[in-house]
């Protein structure tokens, strides 16, 4: 899709669901998942999935384009330093 929005059919949106492979969804700063949000209308605001087995996720957006200043600006840096945090624990 050009705006890279998250479409899929009925069967597979209940089963992504009904798995927990749902990993990321378009949201507010506080976590409201809203329309406002969803700003490229993907289904149910799904911004990224689980593999079944859980080794591969695939998001849309592309936080590791917002990393450094140099980059444009640091939004997505508060994910990957929360990996790094978690898989240190």
């Amino acid at each position: 899709h050009g705006d890279g929005n998250y479409f899929c059919d009925d069967a597979t949106l209940a089963r992504l669901n009904d798995e927990n492979l749902v990993a990321f969804r378009y949201c507010t700063p506080d976590g409201e998942v809203t329309a406002a949000a969803n700003r490229n209308g993907a289904r149910q605001s799904i911004a990224g999935i689980l593999s079944s087995n859980l080794r591969v996720c695939g998001l849309m957006p592309h936080p590791e384009d917002l990393v450094d200043p140099l980059m444009g600006g640091t939004d997505g840096l508060p994910m990957f330093t929360s990996i790094v945090e978690t898989v240190a624990a």
